[in-house]
């Protein structure tokens, strides 16, 4: 079955930095654009940043531009997502996300990153 695993949260300083990584299995990766989503309790989820399924176009929520970055490696079937110069507001679950038309969409399990002195 489709399995994505998330990984690389934890609790950081503001300013910090953390790399989250997702890791598929059960699907043809290659062909699946990649997406991470936040979600804070009593908040809707939130896109933050989707990629292409050949990694060549990549979008961002604009409360993160340049500060995160999403890059994928489709022999390692992983996606990363980059978080740079982080800030109490981006404490959430993180949760990556693989879609592609006429297909169902799967979702990982999540995991929190925390921003705090």
């Amino acid at each position: 079955q489709v399995q994505l695993v998330e990984s690389g949260g934890g609790l950081v300083q503001p300013g910090g930095s953390l790399r989250l990584s997702c890791v598929a299995s059960g699907l043809t990766f290659s062909r699946y654009g990649m997406r991470w989503y936040r979600q804070v309790p009593g908040k809707e989820r939130e896109l933050v940043a989707a990629i292409t399924s050949g990694g060549g176009s990549t979008n961002y929520a604009d409360s993160v531009k340049g500060r995160f970055t999403i890059s994928r490696d489709n022999v390692k079937n992983t996606v990363y997502l980059q978080m740079n110069s982080l800030k109490p507001e981006d404490t959430a679950v993180y949760y990556c996300n693989a879609a592609r038309p006429n297909y169902s969409d799967y979702w990982g399990q999540g995991t929190q990153v925390t921003v705090s002195s």
